[in-house]
């Protein structure tokens, strides 16, 4: 093989290369996955969840899980009670002699959070699983527009709580939309 033909296999070989990393590096997650809800664009208004889970063989129930876990991080925007408690214990002994002490200290910390909430509407939009980590992924969306007429029909909450969040729902989102904007990088 002359010198020129060697050149040219190489040279080939290497765009090869080049095209198919290019091409993998196109592929791979979406953007949500990687950022979690955050990372929805927010022309539309509705709240986002990201469910995942990893491990589990049975498709379909991965699936479920995943989206399932999805609809949760949706219903922690509206209502969780969280519980907090930490215990911080710590001690010096001393005998007749100062210099010589003995010191014991023991911090414990329990968070236990809750989330109980009916929600209608929540759907799942998108969907990826991760094959090199057998990692399931589902986004779902609850639309500020149904979940309005939702609370129009509701009939658990008192009229009350349904003419609060039917009149500020909106100006909270479009308040909460300024906030996100002033922290965005520029």
């Amino acid at each position: 093989m002359n010198r020129s033909a060697f050149l040219d296999r190489v040279l080939v070989g290497l765009v090869a290369v080049a095209v198919a990393l290019t091409l993998t590096a196109c592929g791979g997650a979406p953007k949500w996955v990687k950022d979690g809800s955050p990372a929805m664009a927010k022309d539309e208004k509705a709240f986002y969840g990201v469910g995942s889970v990893t491990g589990v063989r049975n498709e379909p129930l991965a699936w479920d899980t995943a989206e399932n876990r999805a609809r949760a991080e949706v219903a922690k925007n509206f209502e969780t009670y969280t519980a907090y408690l930490m215990r911080d214990y710590a001690a010096s002994t001393t005998a007749q002699d100062f210099s010589k002490t003995t010191e014991e200290q023991n911090v414990e910390r329990a968070i236990k959070t809750f989330t109980a909430i009916t929600l209608s509407g929540v759907r799942k939009i998108d969907q990826y699983k991760d094959e090199k980590s057998n990692t399931y992924y589902v986004l779902t969306k609850l639309n500020l527009k149904d979940m309005q007429e939702q609370l129009a029909q509701a009939k658990e909450l008192n009229s009350q709580v349904r003419d609060y969040v039917r009149k500020n729902a909106e100006r909270l989102f479009d308040k909460l939309e300024k906030e996100e904007d002033k922290r965005a990088p520029k």
